[in-house]
């Protein structure tokens, strides 16, 4: 039965999340609140995780969420249900391409999905902000944005940053 479920859960999600990995956690976070497959801080390791490791974010994480959730037959359901909707999509828009590509209704479309996606991520973002705030993360998260704003990098080597940060702060149990 949580099988089943775990299929149905990240297929929705694979079919319904447009616009990358991160597109993929209102899902993920309702899932969490919703489900109790995972808990919310959970999630945020997934999400850290994932963003690390090589490969699709969305994948990533719906392979870890697979495997918090039950074992390791899980997480080939959660990542093989979460690719499943781009591929069959992929396969019918290749038949499709001179008709989808000029297509005015589906420029309009894509166009409105940018941003409701941007909202989403950002909502989803706040949230877990809020519930699982702490002085470390609160701390890094000032000085990277100043150190943006004072010197302009590559967004590697902040995630680095924030990589090597939270290894110390989890080896010295500054972060819960």
């Amino acid at each position: 039965m949580i099988y089943w479920d775990l299929f149905k859960e990240f297929f929705h999600i694979g079919l319904f999340s447009y616009g990358g990995g991160y597109a993929t956690l209102p899902f993920l976070y309702h899932i969490a609140e919703n489900k109790g497959w995972y808990t919310v801080q959970q999630l945020t390791d997934m999400i850290a995780v994932s963003s690390v490791t090589p490969g699709p974010v969305g994948v990533n994480v719906a392979t870890f969420a697979g495997f918090v959730t039950s074992g390791l037959l899980g997480s080939l359901i959660a990542t093989l249900a979460v690719i499943l909707p781009s591929f069959i999509m992929i396969l019918i828009i290749y038949r499709l391409l001179d008709k989808f590509r000029t297509n005015k209704y589906v420029r309009s479309i894509i166009y409105m999905l940018k941003p409701t996606g941007c909202g989403l991520l950002a909502a989803v973002g706040i949230e877990m902000f809020i519930k699982d705030i702490n002085m470390v993360g609160m701390l890094l998260l000032i000085a990277l944005f100043v150190m943006g704003l004072i010197k302009k990098r590559s967004p590697m080597f902040y995630l680095g940053v924030s990589a090597l940060a939270g290894l110390v702060a989890g080896f010295f149990h500054l972060i819960d």
